[in-house]
């Protein structure tokens, strides 16, 4: 059982990762609609709908700080060409290049390709806004196996839901549709021990479609696919009551936002990727689990006076974080000054440019 649950966790992650392209690739879309970047234009006396302008895109991502430099800009997007998101608008380049040549998003001329993937992932977006909507009171804090868990669901009061909304029609056809949302990554048993059935156990919403997604998490792929290591800081794992004096990584509502003022070395702005980080079960309890502990990152002691003294080797940088389901995303150590340990390549701190 064991096994099988593994191979479908990897499994999931390679779907939920191609769930992050196709999400980014769409909030991208819709900012550029906004700001007037894709628009109708004109080429050897015909119209192209709804482009947009290689360079342009490359200038644009850089003037936003999506991306640090043209190179870097021309790997994000050529991402979102990889995985059919945009294509040229004459289909002649397979390659994204820095030059004045239109490209378009597929969803804006309809040749997106709608696979089964694709179908169960707008579906699941759907059925996110729904249970996310202030009238829905089907999420609540609940216990399992004497843990608390927050924002869960019952399977059996979630399928009277479905068909209640008209996603299904009968119970075995609502309970197929949560399988296939759990093998997508979408829910999760909230201890990652069982496959979705008609039952009263709890589950919860893994993939949060409402997060802002940064288009330079498209290149942290590798990391995100490998499987959780018990060395990683970000190994959440449920915590009993006799453990409560250890280290802790509490997890927070998705509404809380907490700024941090971080001083780091100009020389040492790089972020700990090497470990890598899948979430099998991210626990959502509010006795928090425990925190493997990592080793230190810093080579000497740092003083506040050092910090703060003038033509020191330091940057001073506030980040707001919007904490996601699972918490913030990053680990602090030490004390007078603290630092930052370790960040968590898909959390929100690393959304919001936080390193180590």
């Amino acid at each position: 059982m064991e096994e099988g649950m593994s191979s479908m966790q990897q499994k999931a992650a390679e779907l939920e990762h191609m769930a992050e392209v196709l999400l980014t690739g769409e909030q991208l879309r819709l900012r550029l609609h906004e700001e007037k970047v894709i628009k109708d234009r004109r080429h050897h006396l015909k119209t192209y709908p709804n482009c947009f302008v290689a360079k342009e895109l490359i200038d644009w991502l850089i003037d936003h700080k999506e991306a640090s430099d043209r190179e870097t800009a021309i790997k994000l997007v050529q991402k979102l060409l990889d995985h059919s998101i945009i294509h040229h608008v004459c289909d002649e380049h397979k390659e994204f290049k820095d030059v004045k040549l239109f490209y378009r998003f597929r969803k804006d001329d309809g040749t997106f390709p709608l696979d089964n993937e694709v179908k169960v992932f707008m579906r699941g977006q759907r059925l996110y806004e729904k249970l996310m909507s202030s009238e829905n009171t089907l999420l609540q804090a609940r216990e399992e196996e004497g843990v608390k868990y927050e924002r869960t669901f019952v399977a059996s009061e979630f399928i009277d839901w479905l068909i209640q909304e008209g996603e299904a029609t009968t119970r075995t056809e609502a309970e197929q549709l949560g399988r296939r949302l759990l093998e997508h990554g979408i829910i999760q048993h909230v201890s990652n021990k069982h496959h979705f059935m008609d039952s009263n156990l709890l589950y919860q919403c893994r993939m949060n479609f409402r997060r802002r997604r940064r288009l330079m998490e498209l290149l942290t792929e590798k990391s995100r696919l490998m499987p959780e290591s018990h060395d990683s800081p970000f190994c959440l794992r449920k915590q009993n009551h006799d453990n409560r004096k250890h280290t802790s990584f509490l997890s927070v509502s998705p509404t809380k936002e907490i700024k941090i003022v971080s001083a780091v070395r100009r020389s040492s702005m790089s972020s700990c990727g090497s470990s890598g980080y899948f979430s099998s079960s991210p626990t959502l309890s509010s006795s928090p689990p425990v925190l493997c502990n990592p080793k230190s990152v810093l080579k000497r002691p740092v003083t506040a006076d050092e910090l703060l003294m003038p033509g020191a080797p330091y940057v001073r940088k506030t980040f707001t974080i919007v904490g996601d389901a699972v918490g913030w995303g990053f680990v602090v150590r030490g004390s007078k000054p603290c630092h930052i340990q370790a960040v968590d390549p898909s959390g929100p701190a690393a959304a919001a440019g936080m390193k180590v």
